[in-house]
Formats: C-alpha cells, sequence, structure tokens
C-alpha cells in the first residue's frame, strides 16, 4: 500500500476533467480528499471516465495514485468528496459495487500453500457471471501454473494471477494498480494485449501506472497527479505535444526560403533555425500545410522529422521533477 509523501497544491484543476461529450461515465471522481494524519494523500482531485474507455492515472511514487484508485473501489473511505462507479456508491454500495467491480492492487497476499487453479477456481464462485478462465490463464502464461502453490510463483507470475484475478469475474469496470510491475518486457506486452482485448468487450479500465510507455501504449486519456492534485488531464498525444507548445517539424530545405512564408500560415506560431535545419512549431494539420505550402513554392523538405516528444516530456514540464519513474 502506498500513501504520499507531505504534499501541498501546486496547481489549479484542470480543465477537461470529465468524460468525452457524448459518452456515459462509468466512473465519477468530485473533490477528492484523503488524508492520513498530517500527511494529505489527495487533495481535491476531480475526473470522470466514460464508459469502454482505458483511462490512466500517471504520478511519481507517492503521488496520491494507489489512494485515488483504493478510494474508487471502496477500499478507503474519502475524507471530502463524492465518487459514483456505475451510479453506485463505493463506500454504501459495497455489496452491489463488487458484482461488478474487479481491481488489481499494487499490494495484495494469498495463502502460500494454495495452488493456482484452487485460487482462481475460488475467485470464479464468487461471481453470478464469471468469464472464460482457460481465455485468461493461456493469455497471461499460466497455463502451466495450475498446479503450482502461491508461494512457488515468481513475482511476475504472482503480478499475472492478480490480473487474471481482476478479469474472472467479468467484471464492467477494472481497476488495475501497477499491473505490469515485475514483469518483464514480453509479459508485460502480453499483459496489455489482454486488456485492450477486454477494453474491446465494452469493460471501463482505470489504469494506474508510472509506466509512459504503457499509458502511452495504452490509454485514451491520462490525468497527471503530482503531489495529491491533478495537474493535468488530456489525451497521451496531446499532453506530448503540449511539452513543446505544439506540434513540430524539423525538415532541411532545398533551396533555402524566406521564413515569412511559412507563417503566414494558420498553423505555423514559430519558424526557428538549427544549423541547416528548420524546426516549425504549430498546430492542427502542421506537416501537410508545412510540405504542400513549400512544394508550391519550389521547395524541398529533405529528412522530414516529426515531433517525438513523449509524455516523459510533459510530466517534466508539469511538474517539478527532474526525473521521470518509468
Amino acid at each position: 500500500m502506498t500513501v504520499g509523501t507531505a504534499m501541498q497544491p501546486n496547481s489549479d484543476q484542470p480543465s477537461g476533467a470529465v468524460a468525452p461529450a457524448g459518452s456515459a461515465a462509468a466512473i465519477e471522481v468530485s473533490h477528492l480528499r484523503k488524508a492520513y494524519g498530517p500527511t494529505v494523500a489527495v487533495d481535491d482531485v476531480s475526473l470522470s471516465v466514460a464508459e469502454g474507455e482505458i483511462f490512466g492515472v500517471l504520478g511519481p511514487n507517492g503521488a496520491g495514485k494507489t489512494t485515488t484508485a483504493e478510494c474508487v473501489i471502496g477500499l478507503r473511505k474519502p475524507d471530502a468528496g463524492s465518487i459514483r462507479v456505475l451510479g453506485l456508491d463505493p463506500v454504501t454500495d459495497r455489496e452491489a459495487l463488487h458484482q461488478v467491480v474487479g481491481a488489481q492492487l499494487q499490494a495484495s497476499a494469498l495463502p502460500a500453500k494454495l495452488k493456482v487453479g484452487e485460487i482462481i477456481d475460488l475467485y470464479r464462485s464468487f461471481y453470478r457471471h464469471p468469464s472464460d478462465v482457460e481465455e485468461l490463464v493461456d493469455a497471461l502464461g499460466l497455463a502451466g501454473k495450475r498446479n503450482a502453490y502461491f508461494r512457488s510463483l515468481s513475482g511476475g507470475q504472482k503480478q499475472r494471477l492478480s490480473v487474471v484475478l481482476s478479469l474472472v469475474g467479468r467484471p464492467r469496470v477494472a481497476v488495475l494498480d501497477e499491473m505490469t510491475t515485475g514483469l518483464d518486457p514480453q509479459a508485460r506486452r502480453d499483459a496489455w494485449q489482454v486488456i485492450e482485448t477486454v477494453r474491446d468487450r465494452g469493460v471501463t479500465i482505470l489504469l494506474v501506472t508510472h509506466f509512459m510507455e504503457e499509458a502511452e501504449r495504452l490509454c485514451d486519456r491520462v490525468a497527471l497527479i503530482d503531489r495529491g492534485r491533478l495537474v493535468a488531464l488530456d489525451s497521451p498525444a496531446s499532453l506530448a505535444a503540449q511539452a513543446r507548445g505544439g506540434k513540430q517539424v524539423r525538415f532541411t530545405p532545398s533551396p533555402t526560403f524566406d521564413d515569412r512564408l511559412l507563417l503566414e500560415l494558420p498553423e505555423v506560431t514559430a519558424v526557428d533555425h538549427a544549423g541547416s535545419h528548420v524546426v516549425v512549431t504549430g498546430t492542427g494539420e502542421l506537416v501537410n500545410a508545412v510540405i504542400l505550402t513549400l512544394a508550391a513554392a519550389g521547395v524541398t523538405a529533405l529528412g522530414v522529422e516529426l515531433d517525438n516528444s513523449t509524455l516523459d516530456d510533459a510530466f517534466l514540464k508539469l511538474t517539478d521533477h527532474k526525473t521521470v519513474v518509468r
């Protein structure tokens, strides 16, 4: 269980903390606050997750991510604010919530002397309409471990089992907290494919992670949380673009041209030079606008490179941290 360190608010609540227009909200969090004594883990966080969305909660260790997730599934009672999951209150409607929500926690313990197959069968018995267990077990590489005792599993295998158990009840909402921590690169990608398949079946997924590559691969939108506060909420691509103030294209022109040719375009906000290269920053259909305008003027753009800013860049820009946890 991870709780935040002493935290102070560092930004106003970002706009866009609601589900996309036209989408019903599966999870609604409004002005959530949770403290442990003098330590404020979550401070006035609001967000809305649309049905069928993979929504990421990102941030460094101690940012308040796990506390937020545990409040959503009813393991923690908020000090202030409100939460609704499929219209249910996690505190007062816990029994009903457990039938429609699956959770994989950052830290959990299972009986050491139970076999993997026994654990899975036990969890299946908790639900009226469980998932196809064989499919989940095969997809997560545990087919040969059904008769293995839990205590004999490696850390990565225990993590895979926890993901299976979170999905065995055929949930409408799945909350996954650091689901691929401890997995090797191939196992991590296998888990990503499972999550994408589950989402394709209509399951809403709240994914807590500090792996930026994971969020970029899986998430429709992400919330960046730092020191208990929500500092940004948008799609991974949009946050990455914001890290450099917009989209960016880099190329070598042949022949040279007057910068005003591009600065007059509505998509272009800046034209800079780096040696023989031209770097153009802007918005909208920037690449097409630049290349077509240059071509019409008889200029060829050689070695075109698109903006490669990432969520790492966005994190560094939007917080005071100098390093990103990977």
